[in-house]
């Protein structure tokens, strides 16, 4: 089922012995569905930057995720690499000024997702929180809660984004 990722794990330098076991089981022990758990997977790859690791997930999400999930993790993790950034300076600064201030970034796409907005939401909630993003972070987890996801489906989303990412780091990537 986990070929390619099998495949890659098998690359990650003996430092890294943690995050090749956690990489085989992050994907298989969740409460998370198929579809959800390689779309999140996906997602989190594209924002992590290995493109051994975007390759080896693209290869073995195949059978789980259609064209329209693939579509949106790209463009979750590109959204989310602007308004992290964004929203981060704000959080950051603190200053009542900024918040005052029209974002005037585009995001249309969040609205009108290819796939379902729930799932959208659940991978911008992955990609935020490898951008460390607090203020988008809460946003998302309060949107995926509210549309009901448990604690738990989140909980698991963000164990494989933080999976994920700390695998491309040790891929150096």
């Amino acid at each position: 089922m986990t070929a390619a990722l099998d495949r890659l794990r098998e690359q990650l330098p003996a430092y890294a012995k943690d995050i090749q076991l956690n990489l085989s089981s992050v994907l298989e022990t969740t409460s998370l569905d198929e579809r959800s758990r390689w779309g999140v997977a996906l997602a989190s790859a594209y924002a992590s930057g290995s493109v051994a690791l975007r390759e080896a997930i693209e290869s073995d999400s195949g059978a789980f995720v259609d064209e329209a999930v693939v579509d949106d993790a790209h463009a979750a993790a590109a959204l989310m690499a602007m308004n992290n950034v964004f929203y981060r300076f704000r959080h950051f600064i603190g200053k009542a000024s900024y918040q005052t201030k029209p974002a005037r970034l585009r995001m249309n796409r969040m609205a009108q997702p290819r796939s379902d907005k729930l799932l959208f939401e659940l991978m911008s909630l992955a990609v935020s929180a490898i951008n460390g993003c607090e203020t988008c972070v809460r946003s998302h987890e309060q949107v995926v809660v509210t549309g009901g996801l448990s604690e738990d489906q989140v909980h698991d989303a963000v164990r494989i984004a933080a999976t994920i990412r700390a695998a491309a780091v040790a891929l150096g990537g």
